[in-house]
């Protein structure tokens, strides 16, 4: 029997909770569900070296335990302060029979950029996944409120690296790679709290579909995936404004589906576009937005 979306995954109200960015999965209240217990995988990257941002928990996470399920040795980075969520996600690559490499550092730093790169190159034995989804979000209401700073950072952290990575990675991606960025529903449709982080959102559209373009001679593809309201540690840690939790992705925002998202709910989409089953899918976004609009 199916079942009904609305209820197959967490829908009820969330408890208020905070930490100080970046946030720990392993701490929230529910744990986000990565697919460590649901996910199942069939072969579909068997062979295959992927690195991931942001492998440590939500939605980076779903992706790295799906791809060493479908087969794929993982290099995940993070934040430094996240190594414990990191240590989780290497038992569960490892529990695969994958190899896991876990690379922590700020990607706000251009030269870390191309080490990881590198690293990841050299103890994956070669890489031909680049899932680039560690991103930052923070919520302020007023944009007189809206520091230089945080505005710089987000910019840093969400765009520049894309940028970094992608020119440090070509010369080791073979033909039939796939580049996978993460943009957002709010490249589409902005939160007015959310002013930076959706213009970074809006820009990796442009970057992803222009990307494509330029590379495609190189039998290498490029498409984006956009979420909705996921629940992930960037909702709990100045993400979302603390009086938004509880109705978190039911009325804050409103979804069709009357609830937020899982990251496992994501997991077949950054399978998808990594394997040769979407050999003819390039320049795309694709949106997972519990039925928001993008369009």
């Amino acid at each position: 029997m199916p079942k009904d979306p609305k209820t197959q995954y967490y829908h009820d109200t969330y408890p208020k909770q905070y930490q100080d960015p970046p946030g720990l999965q392993k701490e929230m209240n529910p744990k986000p569900d990565c697919g460590e217990e649901s996910y199942k995988g069939s072969g579909k990257l068997t062979g295959r070296k992927a690195l991931v941002t942001g492998g440590d928990s939500g939605i980076g996470r779903a992706a790295a335990i799906a791809y060493a399920r479908e087969g794929a040795d993982v290099a995940i980075n993070y934040l430094p302060d996240e190594q414990p969520d990191a240590e989780e996600v290497k038992e569960l690559i490892e529990a695969e029979g994958r190899k896991a490499v876990l690379i922590p550092g700020d990607l706000r730093n251009e030269r870390f950029n191309y080490k990881l790169v590198e690293e990841a190159v050299e103890q994956l034995g070669g890489l031909d996944i680049l899932a680039l989804v560690a991103g930052k979000q923070q919520a302020v209401e007023d944009i007189a409120d809206l520091t230089t700073e945080q505005l710089k950072a987000t910019f840093e952290t969400n765009v520049y690296p894309l940028y970094w990575l992608t020119k440090a990675a070509l010369p080791h991606l073979p033909a039939g790679s796939s580049i996978i960025t993460t943009t957002s529903v709010e490249g589409f449709n902005p939160s007015p709290m959310l002013l930076d982080y959706a213009a970074t959102k809006s820009t990796i559209i442009g970057f992803t579909k222009g990307l494509a373009k330029q590379i495609a001679d190189k039998g290498i593809r490029v498409n984006s995936v956009a979420p909705g309201p996921i629940w992930t540690p960037l909702q709990i840690s100045g993400g979302q404004l603390q009086e938004n939790i509880p109705e978190f992705g039911s009325n804050t925002p409103p979804t069709p589906a009357g609830r937020a998202g899982q990251p496992v709910e994501l997991s077949s989409v950054y399978v998808f576009l990594a394997s040769e089953e979407s050999s003819y899918v390039s320049a795309q976004v694709y949106s997972i937005t519990g039925g928001i609009p993008t369009a």
